[in-house]
């Protein structure tokens, strides 16, 4: 798994590559909390290359959620394969975090949040 950092419009990208499973899945959460505890609270993770994830990373995103809306952020999701989307159905996932097409709608709405996070 590879993580890449980037930033567009006060909004924190997390493009994440391969798997999230048992193996990998404390490197990714060290990451996004690392971002929420440095006040980068408006997160979007780039799903686009992940291939599989199991419940090691539905709980990375659910700590990761938690932690952001707890400091006044969010986490999005976008750009899901629809193998991954179809395990965040399964689990419910998709009721509890947003969904988009891709990033640029994903940081697009955080516009409606206010503040410059």
């Amino acid at each position: 798994m590879q993580i890449s950092i980037t930033q567009q419009d006060h909004v924190t990208i997390v493009a994440v590559t391969g798997s999230i499973d048992a193996l990998t899945a404390d490197t990714l959460v060290t990451a996004l909390l690392d971002e929420v505890r440095a006040g980068r609270t408006r997160l979007v993770a780039h799903f686009g290359a992940v291939e599989y994830t199991s419940s090691a990373g539905l709980r990375v995103l659910l700590s990761t959620l938690k932690e952001a809306r707890q400091r006044g952020g969010d986490l999005r999701i976008a750009d899901i394969r629809p193998n991954v989307r179809q395990v965040l159905e399964l689990s419910g996932f998709t009721s509890i975090l947003k969904c988009f097409a891709d990033v640029d709608s994903a940081v697009a709405s955080f516009a409606n949040m206010g503040g410059s996070k």
